[in-house]
């Protein structure tokens, strides 16, 4: 039998202005697939059930109404179209990171070129590869379904901290 999802549903009419805010945000930070405007997907797993029950009770406390569902999806079609979905979602998510190292990477030649390998730039790229880290961690978390972008993103980071850790043996030999 296939992996179950949860269809959540959620109104925060009645609750605090903040807490549309609150739900759209856990959720999409869970990975949830919007299926509509306030119902979205996830799958079924102690590490999203968890959070998604802690949230509708949030919801409830605060006046709005939520619950979660578990459903399944037999049709076969159906659920890879879902998977895909997924996917899809983090696929892009795993774009963006790529897309985004290149400029770690040129701010570290573009310092190295002006002689300015010091500590203080060293520390600058350090956070922004943690921020890439960080990130990544984030968008792993909620790949569900094992996207393929992953690697490549993976790479991307990896590229960075072999530049970063070149950069900083520089500065250390400059100081």
């Amino acid at each position: 039998m296939e992996e179950p999802f949860l269809l959540i549903s959620v109104s925060t009419a009645g609750g605090p202005a903040g807490l549309r805010v609150t739900v759209w945000r856990t959720l999409r930070a869970l990975g949830g697939l919007y299926l509509q405007q306030s119902v979205c997907l996830l799958p079924a797993r102690d590490e999203v059930a968890r959070p998604v029950h802690r949230l509708l009770a949030q919801v409830r406390a605060k006046g709005g109404t939520g619950q979660a569902i578990t459903i399944t999806v037999p049709d076969p079609r159906e659920r890879a179209e879902l998977v895909a979905r997924f996917n899809a979602e983090r696929e892009a998510e795993y774009a963006e990171v790529l897309e985004r190292t290149p400029a770690l990477l040129e701010e570290i030649a573009t310092e190295t070129a002006r002689g300015r390998v010091t500590y203080a730039e060293v520390e600058e790229s350090e956070a922004d590869l943690d921020r890439f880290r960080s990130w990544m961690a984030k968008i792993v978390a909620r790949d569900y379904f094992g996207a393929s972008g992953h690697a490549a993103a993976q790479a991307g980071i990896e590229r960075c901290a072999a530049a970063l850790a070149e950069f900083e043996a520089a500065a250390v030999a400059a100081s």
